[in-house]
């Protein structure tokens, strides 16, 4: 249904000046508070909240109120979750105006404390078809009902709250990606530059003790040397500690915990480098596939490699990629990729995401799969 036109130059100022405030410098609550009052006021309520929906959208994760004082919110307890005619709402994300809000077939009730609400409008907080939440007015002062010119101010302003919201995620997933790749650079810095360095030290200092005829500069030598050792495995708890800090449930954590959990299996503990923002670009689905994979991958060097090293790497750019790679025996060049060690199973994985397996023995030896799912 067309809204109707809005004519009157005071309100369309206000709106204008209130939409324009999104690209101010102010904290999103205090924006998101903004259009609530400006809500209230355009439309002439009593009562405005805006109630913004948790990740998954089931529920409200944030509840806004204006028009109560503190004393009014504090009595009335814990903030609305998202049943009766807000639950409504969530489920068909519609405007709703009712002449009365008890008379509706979902209404929940109104909490004890909470002033009578009669009359009520609720609009989603959507750009473009991602709902955000939900913006609604109760108790439109003159008594009578909320119109179609209030309806058409109000929902002008749910959009601009769901752009600031929109621009507030969006924000904090670049600043997410950020904290992971830089975290990422450090632990490799740390693994590729600083352990490899210790390392070298350890040896040439062992190197010189050989050297040596005298006892007491030998024990000096042995103790750096004790001292480097433990100087390198603190190191590599550090980057470990690097590495899942920030990834607690996703694509790094889950696979960073299956190699773990395959050292014994494998014999030794895998290099493990990752690229790109692998969390927060990898579904659910997706990862349980090349958690999958790798298991796969790593066993098969486990039971027929004999490496003494072993790198994995998870990438994403245009496409997820996996790689493992080892030192060991390699594989027949005669013998068919598809079959054996699982890698049928596995070229299936990546082709039922669109992607695809590669199997081959570099030339310096050893064995690199390579599998890649569309993203």
């Amino acid at each position: 249904m067309p809204y109707r036109r809005v004519d009157d130059p005071v309100k369309l100022r206000r709106l204008l000046q209130a939409v324009l405030m999104i690209e101010g410098d102010l904290s999103l609550p205090v924006l998101l508070r903004h259009l609530v009052e400006e809500a209230r006021a355009l439309s002439d309520a009593r009562f405005g909240a805006l109630g913004v929906l948790n990740e998954s959208r089931t529920a409200l994760d944030q509840f806004i109120t204006v028009g109560l004082d503190a004393a009014h919110e504090e009595a009335i307890g814990p903030r609305p979750q998202g049943h009766g005619v807000l639950g409504l709402l969530i489920v068909d994300p519609v405007p709703l105006r009712l002449s009365r809000l008890a008379d509706h077939v979902d209404s929940y009730g109104i909490p004890e404390h909470h002033p009578e609400m009669t009359s009520f409008l609720g609009v989603p907080v959507k750009v473009r078809d991602e709902v955000y939440g939900n913006l609604y007015l109760t108790n439109k002062r003159d008594g009578a009902e909320f119109d179609e010119e209030d309806e058409a101010l109000v929902s002008a302003l749910a959009v601009a709250a769901g752009v600031a919201l929109e621009n507030a995620r969006l924000h904090a997933r670049v600043q997410e990606i950020a904290v992971f790749e830089d975290r990422d650079r450090i632990a490799r810095d740390l693994h590729d530059t600083v352990i490899q360095r210790l390392f070298a030290v350890g040896l040439s200092l062992q190197g010189t003790a050989r050297l040596s005829s005298r006892p007491e500069v030998v024990g000096r030598i042995e103790r750096a040397v004790e001292e480097l050792d433990e100087t390198i495995r603190q190191l590599r708890t550090a980057i470990f500690d690097l590495e899942v800090a920030v990834h607690q449930d996703g694509l790094r954590r889950g696979v960073i915990d299956l190699i773990e959990e395959l050292v014994p299996v494998v014999g030794l503990r895998p290099k493990v480098t990752f690229g790109g923002p692998v969390d927060s670009a990898i579904s659910a689905a997706v990862a349980e596939h090349l958690l999958a994979t790798l298991r796969e991958a790593l066993t098969n060097v486990a039971k027929h490699a004999q490496a003494s090293s072993i790198s994995v790497t998870v990438s994403v750019a245009d496409d997820l990629l996996l790689v493992v790679a080892d030192n060991g025996r390699g594989i027949d060049p005669e013998a068919p990729v598809h079959v054996g060690h699982g890698l049928k199973n596995l070229r299936m994985r990546a082709e039922s995401l669109g992607g695809s397996l590669e199997v081959e023995s570099p030339s310096q030896g050893g064995m690199r799969l390579a599998w890649r799912a569309r993203l």
